[in-house]
């Protein structure tokens, strides 16, 4: 009798257990679902957005795909025959590829710097001059690219603009006798500036936030041990304000790369002069202008290749630094 019924409170004392484990195991399931299920709108939205287009923009890119395929709605698949044309085409190396490539570089440098300096000088003032000064330089942040790029034309117009009225009033030069947008380097020259303007009040304004969270107490030590402002700058300031920095680097690397706004409204840049292109304005050109949609598709792949590979280097080459 007592074996008969030891039985049944053994099997009810299992099934008890077995129960209590099942609970934690479902509640751990849901715990892990939950960030997922907040994070599905989002993830729908970047993949319609974002995931899609590029997908399409890749299966063009293998195909002759021109404006008599867009209005038949046909395909024509010729594998790796726009890549290997772009590739081995003297223009990509010997004009746009230096241009975006030499460009993007000085921008982010000259951003950089001038954001980091803004940064400092906005620290070293009180709440009060702080808050005008950073209202002010985000004014020229919230400027639209398009906008900005007008008023940069305008200032450089070789008959009418500011510099040029400036300068022939000043004697050095008649206005209208050189045109700033006809010259290779004088036009990059003004798209840096343009570029730079619009993005060092970002820079700015990131780096600012960064230098508030560095512990007072590291400059004192610093001071103390007779450290001045540039090495309290270099030993103490750019460590604390490594990530940031980090972010912002790739940030205004992305973006420099793919400048396309800046340099397709300065006349000229629309192709018309075709030693001033870089990759977005001959990707653009490629497929809107010539309607090789095929070859223009596979272009802008090979910039994104190029940023994701830039990114990827500058990525490791940090995490380097901090195992070191």
């Amino acid at each position: 009798m007592s074996a008969a019924t030891s039985t049944p409170k053994n099997a009810a004392n299992a099934t008890g257990t077995l129960e209590r484990r099942r609970v934690p195991v479902r509640r751990r399931l849901q715990r892990g679902s939950a960030p997922w299920l907040l994070l599905a709108p989002g993830l729908v939205t970047l993949a319609i957005l974002l995931l899609w287009p590029l997908v399409r923009v890749l299966n063009l890119s293998v195909q002759d795909y021109r404006l008599r395929n867009l209005i038949r709605g046909d395909s024509n698949y010729t594998g790796l025959t726009n890549y290997r044309e772009i590739l081995s085409d003297p223009f990509l190396w010997g004009t746009v590829l230096p241009n975006t490539v030499g460009f993007a570089v000085v921008c982010v440098v000259l951003t950089m710097v001038v954001g980091i300096v803004v940064a400092l000088f906005l620290n070293t003032l009180g709440t009060w001059w702080r808050s005008i000064c950073t209202t002010a330089i985000m004014v020229a942040w919230a400027v639209p690219a398009i906008t900005g790029t007008y008023v940069f034309v305008w200032l450089f117009d070789p008959l009418n603009g500011l510099v040029a009225s400036t300068l022939d009033q000043l004697g050095i030069m008649e206005a209208g006798s050189w045109n700033w947008f006809a010259n290779r380097w004088a036009f990059y020259a003004i798209a840096t500036a343009n570029v730079v303007y619009h993005g060092f009040p970002f820079i700015a304004v990131t780096v600012l936030a960064g230098l508030g969270t560095v512990p007072k107490e590291l400059y004192e030590a610093a001071s103390l041990d007779g450290a001045g402002p540039l090495s309290r700058f270099r030993s103490v300031t750019i460590p604390g304000i490594r990530p940031i920095l980090a972010v912002c680097i790739i940030l205004s690397t992305i973006w420099d790369f793919k400048v396309f706004t800046q340099i397709y409204l300065m006349p000229g840049g629309n192709g018309t002069n075709r030693d001033v292109m870089n990759l977005g304005v001959w990707s653009y050109s490629e497929s809107f202008a010539q309607g090789l949609y095929g070859r223009g598709s596979a272009i802008a792949v090979l910039l994104t290749l190029l940023l994701l590979v830039i990114s990827v280097i500058y990525m490791r080459s940090l995490m380097k630094e901090d195992e070191l």
